[in-house]
């Protein structure tokens, strides 16, 4: 008997997309179980539904299908998943909802060990300059006494004589569709194959104990609030020969009197005479490395703001450091001498015989024209 086209198998058009793809393939794998469907077939037309899934849910297989059909020259159509043995990948996720089996996680794989999270309080110095600090923490670790096995010794690890070592067991469960035998992990060795007859007395046959210890943070200059530091292998311990969890630590930066921070930036507000404002002048400048010198033009207005670049902070991910940026504050004296007021008079009377002042000059603008 010819093949069926692989859409029409499941019942859809050529260009189907992906998760159409899985939808009537799993409508149709539930159908057509031969767990559940007894009917004279019906297991013919799983093998063809498993056989049109394993193709068209592969993208390589797909494209190929698409352009030749059953005639690939490249490598041809063999059936694909055909029969029980290779078919029951794509619906393994399906019959575990209706069964309780399917694919579950090995219990002797490697798994990496929980993270650990944790907080930290630095000053300003510390977050700019950065530092080196201790933190305290509690972590699972390997067992030394038993090296992680959980038995006091090798000889009191015995092999699960209910799965014979392999983890697994087939169980016969009914289910709303009759009865069906269900591969499950074992109930005595719990899928590890093994068992302990005479428990690590240092971990109780965990394998792992809890301990404290203190661990040295190095921290990178330019850290600001809500940065956070992950430190590789610093968290809970592995299991089953599995990597250590890793240590994230999250900063909260303290507060300058007169350094203010916004991001990789300082800003740093100077107090200024009207006469340095007003003549110019050049002054020393404190950052956060030193007192640099910096130039005040003359005729400078109250909050100008000026920049001394790569003054900053650094940035801790490796990126250009940040600027500083000094704002003027002009200060206006509220008592003068007979002789500086004098002097200021004279440049009043000067002012308005030459110009307008800027007073007058703002007054003009709600003046109504005639």
């Amino acid at each position: 008997m010819a093949k069926r086209d692989y859409y029409e198998v499941l019942g859809l058009s050529k260009g189907a997309s992906e998760d159409e793809i899985k939808k009537a393939y799993r409508q149709l794998a539930k159908k057509y179980h031969p767990d559940i469907n007894k009917e004279p077939g019906a297991e013919e037309k799983f093998k063809e539904i498993n056989e049109a899934y394993d193709t068209l849910s592969d993208p390589d297989k797909k494209a190929r299908y698409d352009q030749y059909g059953f005639d690939d020259p490249t490598q041809g159509f063999s059936g694909g998943a055909s029969g029980f043995g290779g078919g029951f990948g794509g619906f393994e996720d399906i019959f575990s909802q209706f069964f309780g089996g399917g694919r579950t996680r090995n219990s002797n794989a490697p798994q990496q060990g929980a993270d650990i999270e944790k907080q930290m309080s630095i000053t300003f110095e510390e977050a700019v300059y950065g530092c080196k600090k201790k933190i305290r923490l509690s972590v699972d670790e390997e067992c030394i006494q038993c090296g992680g096995t959980g038995a006091a010794s090798k000889n009191d690890i015995k092999t699960c004589t209910k799965c014979g070592g392999r983890g697994r067991v087939v169980m016969r469960q009914q289910t709303i569709f009759g009865y069906t035998n269900v591969e499950t992990a074992c109930p005595d060795c719990r899928g590890k194959g093994k068992i302990i007859t005479k428990k690590c007395p240092d971990c109780n046959g965990a394998g792992r104990v809890r301990r404290t210890k203190d661990v040295e943070v190095t921290i990178p200059a330019g850290m600001q609030t809500g940065m956070t530091l992950r430190m590789e292998g610093y968290g809970g311990a592995g299991i089953n020969g599995g990597p250590n969890g890793d240590l994230y630590i999250s900063f909260i930066c303290g507060e300058h009197k007169q350094f203010k921070r916004e991001g990789q930036d300082i800003i740093l507000t100077i107090p200024l005479s009207y006469y340095q404002a007003v003549l110019g002048d050049t002054i020393e400048v404190p950052t956060i490395d030193g007192n640099v010198s910096l130039k005040i033009p003359a005729g400078t207005q109250p909050g100008t703001k000026l920049r001394l670049k790569g003054r900053g902070c650094k940035n801790p991910k490796g990126g250009a450091q940040g600027d500083q940026y000094v704002i003027c504050n002009v200060i206006v004296p509220t008592s003068l001498t007979k002789e500086e007021k004098k002097a200021i008079e004279e440049l009043r009377d000067q002012e308005k015989k030459d110009k307008k002042s800027p007073w007058e000059n703002f007054k003009n603008l709600f003046t109504k024209k005639n």
